[in-house]
């Protein structure tokens, strides 16, 4: 049995070392025939390193490591280019001068590689020019670039707009090479997690293809279904396809939805579900921004951006959804042209993303984590039993858990959006199913919670201090329960007011279809 690959970013290990591998070198000849300049953004943690090194192992000739692999037959092997590999992938660039010293590192380990000596000593930006044009003479062959996470010194500093706008100038200066070295040139191509807009980053590199949302390289990274059931055939017939799909599928980039490569790998290892890819990193600088612009939690589950939004990231202005969308919390549902204007709705991808982002949001409110978990272990079980009244307690006493001084630093308890966000974050966070702004004939509702055959219609309701009962009439009053009268025959219809003065649910309505 062949070697899951975790955490391994060379092909040459993995094609030596009995790993298993999805074949994606078709993408190598496609990217050749298509062009010089290109770009690609995908999420932290999947692929695009390996991808990188394979690019680099196909142009440095090695045939033998393709063997079996549709580039074998389909590739000059005649031909070797010099490769520069610039990875910007370890440790992090806490200023400018790291930014700089990192820099210098990586030409000192090209110029050892490609066994060329530069004169320039001081100035980055020359030492790299100049590299590439010894590379091509030395070598008498145009030379590849690749460019590894070519944004991570910018978003290393994304919370400290001073010193990410430096490493920001610094790189801006380092790639403005690979437009005056375009004669030198074979192919370039750079990932990161972000896409930064050409202005700020790529000054004068107007010819740069940006592949992320091509149709054609939707699943350049990531796992199609087809690999899961060919390649890693012996390891998933162990378990349940559809629940493989709800926890790890659904990323989506106009094209073929893939899985998320770290997770399967690591779900194959560990022989159970969990949440694998987000657990390594969190999302904090996000939820900030969320508290900062005061958000609308729910709003992810169906959100519209035009291409501005998505496209282009600016540290000058940092839109949370362009934020959501680059990092891989969210993904495309859908693509919508309304009139001359690109339109894409969004939501989360998968099951993983979906509960654990929820849980990072509560963690993030309460110092508690224990609260937070019983709170969400809690509500499952009040759901399966129907005991709704439980519900309200458990609400109650998680709002309750929240300190004073967090609500000092804002004036979210005057705001709606901000219980209905934490509610909707703790059915989430819970594993529940939720549908939030539930369309329906009369209008929307709030939020509806499906979980083991029973529907529970949710409307909240903010006051200045006094209960009203307005939310349990507005879903009598517009019949919201009539959506679900055929699928369901247990429904529960839930009014929830919260007070401004006691940041807390003053009266919890309820009844039962």
């Amino acid at each position: 049995m062949k070697k899951l690959p975790i955490g391994i970013q060379s092909f040459v290990e993995i094609r030596t070392d009995n790993y298993y591998y999805a074949d994606k070198t078709f993408y190598v000849e496609k990217l050749t025939n298509s062009g010089k300049y290109f770009f690609l953004s995908r999420p932290r943690r999947f692929g695009k390193s390996l991808f990188l090194d394979t690019l680099r192992q196909a142009f440095l000739g090695n045939k033998e490591l393709f063997k079996g692999l549709y580039l074998y037959e389909n590739w000059n092997w005649d031909k070797i280019y010099p490769v520069i590999h610039i990875s910007f992938g370890s440790g992090v660039s806490r200023s400018g001068k790291e930014t700089v010293e990192n820099i210098f590192f990586q030409l000192k380990l090209n110029q050892r590689f490609l066994k060329i000596e530069c004169e320039e000593k001081n100035n980055y930006k020359n030492c790299f020019y100049e590299l590439i044009i010894k590379a091509s003479e030395k070598y008498k062959e145009k030379v590849v670039v690749l460019v590894d996470e070519y944004d991570k010194p910018i978003l290393d500093r994304i919370d400290e707009p001073e010193i990410a706008r430096e490493n920001r100038e610094i790189l801006k200066d380092f790639y403005s090479v690979l437009k005056d070295t375009d004669i030198y040139l074979k192919l370039v191509f750079l990932t990161g997690v972000s896409r930064f807009s050409k202005v700020s980053i790529f000054s004068g590199l107007n010819q740069l293809q940006d592949i992320t949302l091509n149709p054609e390289y939707a699943t350049i990274c990531g796992y199609r279904q087809v690999d899961l059931e060919t390649v890693f055939g012996d390891s998933i017939k162990d378990f349940d396809k559809e629940e493989v799909k709800l926890w790890y599928n659904g990323y989506n980039w106009l094209g073929e939805s893939v899985y998320n490569p770290f997770d399967i790998l690591l779900l194959f290892s560990e022989k159970r579900f969990r949440s694998f890819w987000f657990e390594t990193g969190t999302p904090t600088f996000l939820i900030k921004l969320f508290q900062k612009n005061k958000y609308y939690l729910p709003k992810i589950e169906e959100l519209k951006v035009g291409e501005e939004i998505l496209s282009n990231l600016d540290i000058d202005y940092i839109f949370p959804e362009n934020l959501l969308f680059q990092s891989g919390y969210l993904t495309i549902k859908e693509f919508i042209r309304s009139g001359s204007k690109n339109v894409y709705v969004l939501t989360y991808p998968n099951l993983e993303v979906r509960m654990s982002f929820n849980d990072s949001f509560l963690t993030y409110l309460t110092p508690d984590p224990v609260k937070k978990d019983g709170a969400e272990i809690e509500l499952i079980e009040a759901l399966e039993k129907a005991e709704v009244e439980k519900v309200k307690d458990i609400l109650y006493s998680f709002f309750a858990s929240i300190p004073a001084d967090w609500y000092r630093k804002n004036q979210l308890q005057d705001y709606e959006g901000y219980y209905a966000s934490v509610i909707y974050a703790l059915f989430n966070g819970a594993g529940l199913k939720t549908v939030a702004e539930d369309a329906t004939n009369m209008g929307r509702i709030d939020l509806s919670v499906i979980w083991e055959g029973k529907v529970y219609i949710v409307e909240f309701k903010v006051v200045e201090e006094k209960p009203e009962g307005k939310a349990l009439h507005q879903i009598k009053e517009r019949r919201y329960f009539e959506k679900y009268v055929n699928q369901y025959k247990d429904i529960h219809l839930v009014g929830i007011e919260f007070s401004k003065a006691e940041r807390n649910i003053v009266n919890f309505d309820w009844e039962r279809m």
